[in-house]
């Protein structure tokens, strides 16, 4: 029996490689086949640059021409940093698009879809949609709420402790695990971590391992530090590393302590909270207005706990190692005040297991209430 390939899997697979390299615009994936022949492939470049569809127009040329194109996002119809992609579609002889789901942007939420339809290019709609939404869950909330996406990543042992009761973590999920975490950071827009974290670990919350992942330009995301008080020392590696590095303080901390993370090349932000706390609601809008729409949250249980405690949290992925390692005094992912009663515990929904090497990730969306 000859082999069909599924074109639209095809796209998926090329929207992926512009994960963490193109935000805040939506990763998308366009092939175009004449025949049973793929004549153009795509995906989107860095913002300021082609569109995936440019991509698969231009390689394709004039064999666009009468034949189909498979695209996982609904194509643009505005001006923006480019010209419409509606327009260039139509302008090479396109016959029919297959469209995963459409933009929730209202710049275009149907209006790219009824603009190749004026045009009589036959529309499909649906194929893939789930995965062409999950794959670009970021955007879309971003795009609907004007907030970050947040994703709670954390590693533990079998009997849930993310450090030994003397604080040591190394390490505890194996190297495929961690080059896993990785790609995680690699996808996302920032890398939030508490001063606790920074103060045990001096982490350098980059992502590494991930060069040359859809041959675009590497960047690192932006690393965020919540930190009440201005404890995180001038001479972290946060402040040493590649790419920015944000501060976020509480009101208290005086300007000569903000002077001095300014001079070690941080950004600094003061945002209110109770308690002297920084203010996690209004650092998520602050961020979103800094156009971030993925948030990746690597600790610790204190910050973590926060964070559910006010229904913060989109995503879970937690990596279980099958390792004990005891101890009362051991820490735990998440702290916090957390619930009362069993039945107000946060749940997750879409819950998926797979392995890692000897690991076992878990992961899941939090059932909004």
């Amino acid at each position: 029996m000859a082999f069909t390939m599924d074109y639209m899997e095809q796209a998926l697979k090329l929207a992926r490689l512009a994960l963490g390299e193109v935000s805040p615009n939506p990763a998308v994936g366009a092939v175009i086949v004449r025949g049973d022949e793929i004549v153009g492939e795509g995906f989107t470049q860095p913002p300021g640059q082609d569109h995936a569809e440019i991509v698969a127009l231009k390689q394709a040329g004039e064999q666009s021409h009468g034949a189909t194109m498979y695209v996982t996002l609904e194509p643009c119809c505005h001006f923006g940093r480019t010209p419409p992609c509606t327009r260039a579609i139509i302008a090479a002889g396109i016959k029919a698009v297959h469209i995963a789901t459409l933009d929730d942007n209202p710049r275009v939420f149907g209006c790219g879809k009824a603009e190749l339809e004026s045009a009589g290019i036959e529309v499909h709609i649906g194929e893939r949609r789930e995965e062409a939404r999950e794959l670009n869950e970021a955007y879309f909330k971003y795009i609907n709420t004007g907030l970050p996406f947040v994703t709670a990543k954390y590693s533990m042992s079998l009997d849930g402790k993310i450090a030994t009761r003397t604080m040591d973590s190394k390490w505890i999920s194996n190297d495929d695990s961690r080059l896993f975490s990785h790609t995680l950071r690699h996808a996302s827009d920032a890398i939030m971590a508490g001063v606790g974290t920074v103060l045990a670990d001096n982490p350098r919350l980059t992502a590494r391992g991930c060069a040359g992942r859809g041959g675009t330009s590497h960047k690192q995301p932006m690393r965020v530090i919540v930190d009440s008080n201005g404890r995180t020392p001038l001479d972290a590696c946060v402040f040493t590393e590649p790419g920015k590095t944000l501060i976020a303080l509480g009101r208290a901390v005086p300007e000569s302590r903000l002077d001095a993370y300014r001079k070690v090349g941080a950004e600094v932000v003061q945002l209110p909270g109770r308690d002297g706390r920084v203010g996690l609601e209004p650092l998520l809008r602050y961020l979103g207005e800094r156009q971030i729409t993925s948030l990746l949250v690597e600790g610790g249980g204190t910050l973590l706990g926060s964070l559910f405690d006010e229904r913060l949290v989109d995503k879970v992925v937690a990596i279980v190692a099958p390792i004990i390692i005891g101890g009362a005094g051991a820490k735990t992912p998440v702290a916090g005040v957390g619930v009362e009663k069993i039945a107000q515990a946060l749940s997750l929904e879409n819950v998926r297991v797979t392995r890692s090497g000897d690991d076992t990730v878990i992961s899941g969306y939090v059932v909004k209430e």
